[in-house]
């Protein structure tokens, strides 16, 4: 047999991965399945940015390589969206990173930061990759927990000082996958004054952003005086937009850590295609009213599930952006694995369990919001039924 390397045999699995066979067993077993467990788009993006990538698909100018750091109509879109948004003045030149996804994102500046036995901290519950891209880099992953009397914020000042003192990077995620948290100005400033008095960096995963239930944005760390110096911001055109399978990111932040981004950019991923890049570039400098629906269908959509759910007897936490909904298991069900096998088995409905989102949130399950509205009704009927 071929020998391996080390770093691959440690890894740890993909739980969305795990999430797909158990669903696909299910269904070759005859089951009919509500599926619940992803984030993937049931709709359609809307038909001007269709336009702009059919469009784009004719323009000679795209057909060579694009620039290693973006095509500079997009790198333009991503600095007028943020300064619309949020009031912030970015640079293109310095400040900005046109990627595939938020996900290349994540691993790119994990990269660039880490190095081995270095210390990472992200917040429990945490999207799966952070903890994954961590041990690529070999480094140490420890978390903090989110507290749920907070709006699942987490306390970063119960946290011991030494921590922050060993800490290279803190990860956070709002609007934040699964728990539908959104944060407040006032958690960002602090995280800022963290990472500038112990001398750690801050990323957080935006790729929510545009998808609030409130209607006012959900803040952007970059507005935070001082950030552009200690954080960088992951951003996404597949939930804005639904086109999850485009592939369209960026980095935005703090010189210094974009200007290492881009040399490990450069050496281990490729660019968004040059069209999924210009398709962005008219969706991001255009009319975003789309998105403010879009928004609106999905807190229409979770009101719907929370309010099954509760109907049922679950502690459903409120979401207040993303595309999910975090529920505590039932009690007498056991882990939140158990109880997951358990749905799908009796009711027919696949959901992840906590505890692939950090070891703090086993006796937790997330539900995708990703579904037409009948097949909500139906999953909750069904939910309620063998629960009863």
């Amino acid at each position: 047999m071929v020998p391996i390397s080390r770093r691959a045999a440690a890894l740890p699995s993909n739980p969305f991965a795990q999430a797909d066979a158990r669903t696909a067993a299910a269904i070759r077993a005859g089951r009919d399945v509500i599926d619940l467990s992803k984030g993937n788009p049931d709709g359609k993006p809307p038909a001007f940015m269709q336009d702009a990538l059919a469009h784009a698909a004719h323009d000679p100018s795209l057909f060579r390589y694009p620039a290693f750091d973006g095509v500079p109509a997009y790198l333009d879109a991503i600095a007028h969206w943020y300064r619309e948004r949020y009031d912030v003045a970015l640079d293109p030149s310095s400040h900005l990173l046109a990627t595939a996804g938020a996900s290349v994102g994540i691993s790119t500046v994990i990269e660039a930061l880490v190095d081995e036995g270095d210390t990472v901290v992200a917040v429990d519950p945490y999207y799966p990759q952070y903890e994954g891209s961590t041990a690529v880099a070999k480094g140490e992953f420890v978390t903090v927990p989110a507290d749920p009397g907070h709006g699942y914020l987490p306390d970063l000042d119960a946290a011991d000082p030494a921590l922050w003192d060993r800490a290279k990077l803190l990860i956070l995620n709002y609007p934040n996958n699964p728990t539908g948290a959104v944060a407040t100005p006032e958690f960002h400033e602090r995280a800022v004054e963290l990472a500038r008095e112990h001398r750690f960096a801050v990323m957080n995963d935006f790729a929510y952003a545009g998808i609030e239930f409130g209607g006012d944005p959900s803040p952007s760390i970059l507005e935070v005086p001082g950030a552009l110096d200690v954080a960088v911001e992951l951003g996404s055109l597949s939930k804005m937009f639904m086109v999850a399978g485009w592939r369209g990111g960026w980095i935005a932040g703090a010189p210094g850590i974009l200007a290492a981004a881009k040399a490990v950019h450069r050496q281990t991923t490729v660019l968004a295609p040059s069209v999924v890049q210009q398709a962005g570039a008219v969706a991001l400098g255009g009319d975003l009213r789309s998105v403010a629906v879009l928004g609106a269908n999905y807190a229409h959509r979770a009101q719907v599930l929370a309010d099954g759910l509760r109907e049922a007897g679950f502690d459903v936490a409120t979401p207040r952006g993303g595309l999910f909904l975090w529920a505590r298991v039932p009690d007498g069900f056991g882990t939140s694995d158990e109880f997951t096998a358990w749905l799908i088995e009796h009711a027919g409905v696949a959901v992840m369990p906590g505890s692939c989102f950090g070891p703090a949130s086993d006796g937790f399950v997330r539900f995708s919001l990703l579904k037409p509205e009948s097949d909500l009704y139906q999953a909750v009927a069904r939910i309620g039924r063998a629960l009863a």
